[in-house]
């Protein structure tokens, strides 16, 4: 994937975005097999890119094999966050870094087709940052681990930003359905949504479907 500075004039318009799915830490088997359940069901209304595992501190990493599973099953990446020593041991597709020197370490490692992913950006010189340190993605807005993220608004703007200039992909959090609107009018490549899938896997899903099919048909 290039890592130019600017997209050209002559760029082609962009497809619809896709979903990125956050999942929540859970630590007990019987709640991650519902999550991996969750995003089965999900996949039937909804094409979801990529799945970000995020497992507690100190559980097992063996725990996190049904939600690889339903990964593979549906066709999407599974991200482990934070651990790039684990994608081979595990089967998962890449990683996800919020600390910019763990990025820059592993995303050799990582190569050539495992998936440097970029997150925990407070300002835009990190993102480009992390672009030049091998990132596949930036993401913009995302909760931190208390479940904080920045004001929508900065989220919006960032995203906007790197969409008109930047040529690696840019994932943008959104917490409502208005807020996924609000990220695709701006040109965000991926969507990254936690409760809107898990709260109601088929609602969900079909509600956000419903939302990126009316954009992309405008488009």
């Amino acid at each position: 994937m290039a890592r130019s500075s600017s997209r050209s004039d002559s760029t082609p318009a962009r497809p619809a975005p896709r979903l990125y799915v956050l999942v929540p830490s859970l630590a007990d088997p019987a709640g991650i097999a519902a999550q991996a359940e969750a995003l089965r069901q999900a996949a039937q209304e909804v094409d979801i890119a990529a799945v970000l595992l995020r497992p507690l501190d100190g559980a097992a990493a063996q725990a996190m094999g049904p939600l690889l599973d339903a990964c593979h099953a549906i066709g999407a990446a599974g991200l482990l966050e934070g651990n790039a020593a684990l994608v081979a041991t595990l089967g998962a597709d890449g990683a996800h870094f919020d600390d910019a020197a763990a990025l820059k370490n592993a995303s050799p490692t990582l190569r050539p087709n495992g998936i440097a992913g970029a997150g925990g950006l407070r300002t835009k010189h990190d993102a480009m940052t992390a672009a030049e340190n091998g990132a596949d993605y930036v993401m913009f807005g995302e909760p931190d681990a208390e479940g904080r993220r920045p004001p929508f608004e900065a989220t919006l703007e960032r995203t906007e930003w790197w969409a008109q200039l930047f040529e690696p992909p840019c994932v943008g959090y959104a917490r409502t359905l208005d807020e996924v609107v609000a990220l695709v009018a701006v040109g965000v490549d991926f969507v990254a949504v936690d409760t809107l899938v898990f709260e109601a896997p088929r609602d969900g899903a079909r509600a956000l479907a419903e939302r990126l099919a009316a954009i992309g048909d405008a488009s």
